[in-house]
């Protein structure tokens, strides 16, 4: 039993965390409430994400809207500037996730003209 705990201490377990920028897109898409939704809705399922609760949105009165969705895993996060063309999208999970097409998704749902993606892998150590 000892060695067991021994080995699970010196285990170490990572998550990740997706940053992506989404630029050029079109304005009238980012003051959508609905079109965000279905996005939240997209990453839920495709990344099979189980959320703990309702997410919360606030929407600005130049049109910007920021959401929030609390996940049994972590959170998922956005915020829109349609004043600049632009959606900012975080997803962190704490155990990791197969990669996902960001980049198509944002270029379908909002015409994004480019979308930069970062992986970060959350390293947890005992």
């Amino acid at each position: 039993m000892v060695r067991a705990f021994e080995r699970a201490k010196s285990m170490v377990m990572s998550g990740c965390e997706w940053i992506i920028e989404a630029h050029g897109c079109d304005p009238a898409a980012l003051s959508d409430r609905q079109a965000l939704c279905a996005l939240f809705g997209r990453l839920v399922e495709g990344l099979n994400l189980h959320p703990a609760a309702e997410a919360q949105w606030h929407q600005f009165s130049g049109g910007g809207i920021t959401g929030l969705a609390l996940l049994e895993e972590s959170h998922l996060a956005c915020h829109t500037f349609p004043e600049f063309q632009s959606l900012c999208l975080n997803v962190f999970c704490c155990r990791p996730r197969p990669d996902w097409d960001f980049e198509d998704e944002l270029k379908s749902r909002f015409g994004a003209g480019s979308v930069e993606v970062r992986k970060l892998d959350r390293p947890y150590r005992r």
